[in-house]
């Protein structure tokens, strides 16, 4: 307010609460002390829906009687006895509401920020002024912000378990891997150092060798097919598969350490059961994984079971253990990756918590389903696994038996002459070896030029009949190799069917050798019937093309 008797102060008054009265940002309306509304501005003709010349001159509790009824008339009389009240939107958002039957209009739902002061004249009160603010995009962007930090948070947490976790299973692959390899190394270095081994001691020897290897390989494969399905780079090659005849191959192998660990093996097959549609690799993959680790967990006294028949349109397989059982707490995380009942550097049984996530990872491949069952600790487990089975009249068949690789005996090479090109000198040795134990003439080379020079050298009647090469070797490796071999006339080895021998395994990597024009792809490290089979083949084979 200004004084009186001053012309400029009183048209600057108009002027203000000219500007006050059509303000659009921000609410005001100031009443006299009796509380009759004096100002009521734009912003609150729009909000509330009544125009001024409906309020002016009327008690502001008889606009708003609730406003007595919850009572938000004390801030008014604060305010006329000087002091200034500053209401939080949870306090006074219903400050100014509309009558019931308009209440769907919209005011009375707008969160507001206000404040309730004297309007002064001098050091008399005559009034109340009331300041409003719409603060809608203040708290949508306050619960943004929440909403943002809670995300943060809990990505936070994530990222957190997940280092812990990494660091976990960091620590199990040290242990895992280090453990068969000390094995190795143990025994490799007694037989070299020990001028009195016997035959007992060196057959044991090789054993323990031969065990710790094949684990080490596994782990590795393990970890290979986990990263395979992680990238979506696992591939299935889809064919009517036998799955008692996988199933018995698995149980041939898993029987002789079930027999040492006094663990009775029972199988219920049966004989009606028809083929599945699946890769017959992974197929066997899936129930090694599930027979190991019944094997693992159950103590000695103990059985395993497995049985595989038809159930409607599926095959179902299922292994049951009488072992240690599974622990409802962990039982809804039995198939996550590196998840393991118990991951304690003290604990009983190793692993790297990968064998049945696997299982159900190839099992969904296949289009699949699998479960398990336990009771609780100590009271054994149940995995069942239903996989569509392969409908077509061409894919029946009659159950013929065992076919595990074991009970196969190494075809003979004699007659035949194979070229082995390996740079590193241990894995020409074991090639050589395997291959002239089987009967073949084997000839070495260390590298591209040195078997090209080979053949060269050698007549039409004396060239290889296989070569087998590694891929990867330093400078020219083993995709030159077979490109230049491919590149000779026919009388001088053009046409010699080759295998590729290589660390790289992934699908991706056989599929790149045999497009190269190679035969065939055997991933290191080699079983030698495998080997001995392959090139068996290789020498049968059509020349290419």
């Amino acid at each position: 307010m200004v004084p009186d008797g001053s012309l400029d102060a009183a048209r600057l008054t108009g002027a203000l609460v000219r500007w006050f009265s059509e303000l659009t940002h921000q609410g005001m309306f100031a009443t006299d002390r009796d509380l009759r509304v004096i100002l009521w501005n734009r912003w609150m003709e729009v909000h509330s829906e009544r125009a001024a010349s409906e309020v002016l001159g009327r008690p502001l509790i008889e606009l708003y009687p609730d406003l007595s009824v919850r009572g938000l008339d004390q801030y008014y009389r604060d305010a006329l006895s000087g002091r200034i009240s500053v209401m939080s939107h949870g306090l006074h958002r219903h400050v100014l509401r509309l009558p019931p039957t308009n209440r769907d209009l919209g005011f009375h739902e707008m969160p507001q920020s206000g404040r309730i002061g004297p309007l002064s004249e001098g050091e008399s009160v005559i009034g109340t002024v009331t300041t409003l603010e719409d603060i809608s995009d203040r708290l949508a962007s306050e619960a943004q912000l929440r909403k943002q930090i809670e995300v943060q948070q809990m990505a936070r947490v994530t990222a957190e378990n997940a280092l812990r976790a990494k660091d976990e299973f960091l620590s199990t692959v040290s242990h895992e891997i280090r453990n068969p390899l000390n094995a190795v190394l143990g025994w490799t270095r007694i037989l070299i150092s020990r001028k009195d081994v016997d035959a007992e001691m060196l057959a044991r020897a090789l054993r323990v060798i031969d065990r710790n290897a094949t684990a080490q390989v596994r782990m590795i494969d393990d970890l290979l097919d986990v990263a395979r399905i992680a990238s979506g780079k696992l591939r299935l090659e889809m064919q009517p598969v036998d799955l008692l005849a996988v199933t018995l191959a698995a149980v041939d192998v898993i029987g002789p350490p079930a027999k040492a660990k006094r663990i009775e093996l029972r199988t219920s097959l049966d004989p009606k059961t028809a083929r599945v549609l699946g890769d017959q690799q992974r197929l066997q993959q899936i129930v090694w994984n599930l027979l190991s680790n019944a094997m693992k967990f159950t103590e000695p006294g103990g059985v395993v079971h497995v049985s595989v028949s038809p159930v409607g349109k599926l095959t179902r397989l299922v292994v049951s253990d009488t072992g240690r059982g599974i622990s409802p707490d962990f039982l809804p995380f039995v198939f996550e990756r590196f998840r393991q009942s118990d991951a304690s550097s003290a604990r009983r049984h190793g692993g790297l918590g990968l064998g049945l996530a696997l299982v159900r990872e190839l099992v969904e491949l296949h289009g699949g389903t699998v479960h398990a069952e336990s009771p609780g600790d100590r009271q054994g487990a149940t995995f069942t696994i239903d996989l569509p089975t392969a409908m077509s009249p061409e894919v029946r068949h009659n159950h013929v038996g065992n076919a595990s690789m074991a009970s196969i005996a190494a075809p003979s090479l004699a007659g035949l002459r194979v070229l082995v090109v390996e740079d590193e000198a241990d894995s020409r040795e074991v090639l050589a070896e395997t291959l002239a134990t089987c009967g073949a003439d084997v000839m070495t080379a260390t590298s591209c030029e040195e078997a090209l020079a080979l053949m060269r050298e050698s007549a039409a009647d004396q060239l290889p009949h296989v070569i087998l090469s590694d891929l990867g070797m330093p400078k020219n490796d083993g995709f030159d190799l077979i490109r230049r071999v491919r590149a000779l006339p026919p009388e001088h080895g053009g046409r010699i069917p080759a295998i590729a021998v290589t660390g790289y395994a992934n699908p991706d990597d056989r599929q790149r050798a045999l497009a190269a024009g190679f035969h065939g792809h055997l991933p290191k490290p080699m079983d030698p019937l495998a080997v001995a089979t392959a090139v068996a083949r290789a020498a049968r084979q059509p020349d290419p093309q």
